[in-house]
Order: C-alpha cells, then structure tokens, then sequence
C-alpha cells in the first residue's frame, strides 16, 4: 500500500476517515451531522482509540463512504492505532483508495498514523496459489491530509519490520542460515552498510565450539552475519546481537511434533536486528552500530549434538550440553564474544526467541529484559513503551548464577526447571566481559501472534524493530 501526504482533502474522496477524540463531536459539515451521529450511536461508537464507525453519505451523483477513527484522548499511539484500524477495515473491502483528514493532528501524529496503516497493509501472501477474490487486498493508496515533517523515519522503520516479518514468515526449506544471508544482504545493499559473513571454517579457526556444536546435526552450515552502520562520529558502538535458529526441532532432545512448525521463527531476534539494521540505515541514524546475527538450523542425525557432550565456545569457557534443546544460548554466547574481541562495543542488547519460561510468565503482551546495568534497563523499558515493544524486567543475582555450576564444565546449558528464563540470562552474563554494559531481551512470546493485532495481522509481528530503533534514537544518537 501507498502512502502519500497532501496539503488539503481532495474534492472527489470516495472513501474517507476522520479522526475522533472520545466523546467529541465528528468534524463533519452541518447538513450531514445528525446523519452521522446517528449513525455513531447506533454503531455504539465513543471514539475509543482503535475503535471504527462507518457509514455513506449521499453526495452529488454518489454516495462518500465516511469511516469514524477513534483517537481516545488524541495521543500519538492512539493515533497509531487508528491507522491500523483503518487499513484492517478497508485492506480487503473493495475500495482501491482512501483519504484521511488529519490536519489537525501534530506531525508526529500523523507520522504515527501513517505507520500503523503502512504496518497493518503487510501481508504474505507468497505461497497462497488460491486465494479467493474477496481475500486479497484491494486497498493500494491512502492518502493522508497533513504533515509529512515526522514520516521519513518512520517509513524507515516500517519497512524494517517488513524486512523482519518476512524473514520470519518464510518457511524453513526456504530461508535456512545460507539464504537468510543472501535475503539481508539483498536487503540492505546500497544503504552504506559493512557487511561481514563468516563460513563454519572460519568460525572454526576463530574457536565457535558452542555455535558450531548447534549446527554439526544439519545439512546446512552456519553463519555469522554482521551489519555495522557507521554514522554517529566518534561515538560509542553499540552492538545488537540476534539469535538466528532458523529451524529448531531441538536437535537430539527433540521437541514434540505438535507445533514444531512454529520453530521455523526461532530466528525473530536475527529478522529483528536485521530490520532494525535496515531502519537505522535508511533513515541514515546519527550512531555508531553493529548489528550481529548468529545464524544456525538445530537438527537430529548421527553427527548431532547430544546431551552430555561438552563443547568449548570462543570465550575458551567449556560448557556442559544438559539439553541440546537449549540451543539459543549456545548461539548467543560465540556471536557475543566475536562482537566483543572484534568491535569492542560498549553496550550490547541481544534479542532471542529464547524460553518457553518466558511465555509462561508474560504470555504474549511484554518481551523479558535482563541486564547488568539500571541505566540501560530503564533506557530499554522507557524505548518500549514509547515504541509499543513493551519490555519487563526481570532479576539476576548469583543465587541464580550458581544454578548452571557444571560438575565437568565451566558451566551447564541449562539449569533446574524453575526461573528456566532466569538461568538462561545468566549463563549469557557469563560471556559479557568487564565494564561492557549488557541487556538480554526474551522475546519468545512476540515474534509470533496467533491474533491480529493493533499494527499487524496474526502470524509475524516484527517485534523488536521498533524498540531497538527507538532506543538508539534516544540514546545513541548524538
């Protein structure tokens, strides 16, 4: 879908949406205002943000489809949520075109606006050969009335999570370690971004045991990818890092058959930091940041990991395989320490699909955020609500450390079943060297939604986008 600004409403709008504050009176023309009171009470429509009114007004030779915007008390997420109402309402309704009057709204309003309707449009229809006609979208254009001044960095970002969510969407024969390179790559060629890519003999000779380990049961071969974006001067580098497991079917602990399907988006905290990437490069960010994908497939044959192997990671820390199913960490743990023997980042954020703990104890509505640093924490929960990603903290504390003590190793991939999301934050602690300022974000109950949502439709939500984006506007950005 496309969108376009305008100064002023085009006379012949076929289609058209107003915003409404809660309990306002809809800013319509005099003869059509009892029609369109009626027609919200009947509707039951208050203007509760997200909530949508519709009805047709007659007009010279043909009638205007009005749709009614809730915009709750005006602010800018609400906003948002219209957009994305607007776009479910019409996407596939037959209309080709719509207008959206806000000129009344502030520039970051309409910006917001703009974003949720571009973000609800997304769509993946790649492999749906019988689609029928009344399914498939018909909304091409939308235009809105007002300030186009706050668009361009939020168009960056919608097209980030159009990235992410694509990457996610993608079934596992086709995207795996190899292509999920070549698609980012594809992706960001051109935006001014270096572009790192290690093979498995090069992981091999940099000492990648506990990534590696990951890949050893699969016919595809790992990778590390690494973005960086240089646009912030002499500033200091911040480094995201993202799991990649673009198929898990927990190796040699195999998980039950019932939903394994899902697992082919245990890559969301890669597809997230490659969107976020793309964002930050497009919209050209005054920062210094790398963004660092660990790339593997997690299957079972007879040159899989098992459970009891003990593997050496790049840090030169041994670890003891509990679980070959626990799996992220191992991934995270060499992508960690690469990015810190070769950039020296000061901060690290690192984003993975990583516990079914973390489902149990937020559901589906906040991402777990752990971290050595109060600072950054409170950064990282104020960039989520800001952004929509909303984040939770969560406690470290050696009580909890001591937990994944191995009798032969360093460590053990696992630790007891209780505080699962816990011991898994801090077996990465373990690998974030002295003085580096660190966050772990759990996102296993986000990156994938089973209900449409404000700015997306059920299956791929992009999470993770927006609040890395927000979080280095705010914060790494001079």
């Amino acid at each position: 879908m496309q969108i376009s600004f305008a100064a002023a409403r085009p006379a012949d709008a076929a289609v058209l949406a107003l915003p409404v504050r809660k309990g306002a009176t809809p800013a319509v023309a005099d003869g059509d205002r009892a029609l369109v009171e009626a027609a919200a009470a009947a509707q039951r429509f208050e203007g509760e943000a997200g909530s949508v009114a519709e009805l047709y007004l007659p007009g010279a030779g043909r009638a205007t489809r009005l749709l009614l915007l809730g915009v709750g008390t005006g602010d800018d997420a609400a906003y948002e949520r219209a957009g994305g109402a607007l776009t479910a309402r019409l996407l596939t309704s037959g209309a080709t075109a719509a207008v959206a009057d806000l000129a009344d709204a502030s520039d970051v309003a309409a910006a917001r606006f703009a974003a949720g309707a571009a973000q609800r449009a997304w769509r993946f229809d790649e492999y749906r050969t019988k689609l029928p006609e009344k399914q498939k979208p018909t909304l091409a254009t939308l235009t809105i009335v007002g300030s186009d001044a706050a668009w361009a960095p939020r168009a960056a970002v919608t097209e980030g999570l159009a990235l992410a969510r694509t990457l996610a969407a993608l079934p596992p024969n086709v995207l795996y370690p190899e292509s999920f390179v070549e698609r980012v790559t594809a992706a960001v060629d051109g935006l001014g971004l270096e572009v790192t890519v290690l093979d498995e003999p090069a992981m091999r000779d940099l000492g990648m045991g506990a990534l590696l380990g990951v890949s050893q049961g699969s016919r595809r071969e790992a990778r590390v990818l690494a973005l960086k974006w240089n646009g912030g001067g002499a500033a200091p580098l911040t480094a995201l890092v993202g799991k990649g497991v673009t198929f898990d079917t927990g190796g040699i602990s195999i998980k039950p058959a019932a939903n394994m399907e899902d697992m082919k988006w245990d890559m969301g905290g890669a597809g997230a930091v490659a969107g976020a990437m793309l964002a930050l490069a497009k919209r050209k960010a005054k920062a210094n940041v790398i963004g660092v994908m660990g790339l593997v497939e997690n299957m079972p044959d007879g040159n899989a990991q098992r459970p009891g192997d003990v593997v050496r990671t790049m840090s030169g820390q041994t670890v003891e395989v509990i679980n070959t199913d626990a799996e992220g960490r191992l991934v995270l743990c060499d992508a960690i320490t690469w990015v810190q023997k070769t950039h020296a980042p000061a901060t690290i954020v690192d984003l993975a699909t990583l516990t079914g703990a973390m489902i149990v104890s937020l559901g589906n509505e906040y991402g777990g955020l752990f971290s050595n640093d109060d600072a950054l924490a409170d950064r990282l929960l104020a960039a989520g609500k800001a952004s929509g990603d909303q984040l939770w903290r969560f406690p470290l504390s050696e009580a909890y450390d001591k937990l994944i003590d191995s009798p032969i190793a360093d460590m053990k991939n696992v630790g007891p079943r209780g505080a699962g999301s816990i011991t898994a934050a801090q077996f990465l602690q373990r690998f974030v060297d002295e003085g580096v300022a660190w966050a772990h974000l759990d996102i296993a109950g986000m990156v994938w939604s089973d209900k449409d949502g404000a700015t997306w439709a059920k299956g791929a939500t992009g999470y993770g986008v927006r609040v890395l984006d927000r979080f280095v506007a705010d914060h790494c950005e001079g």
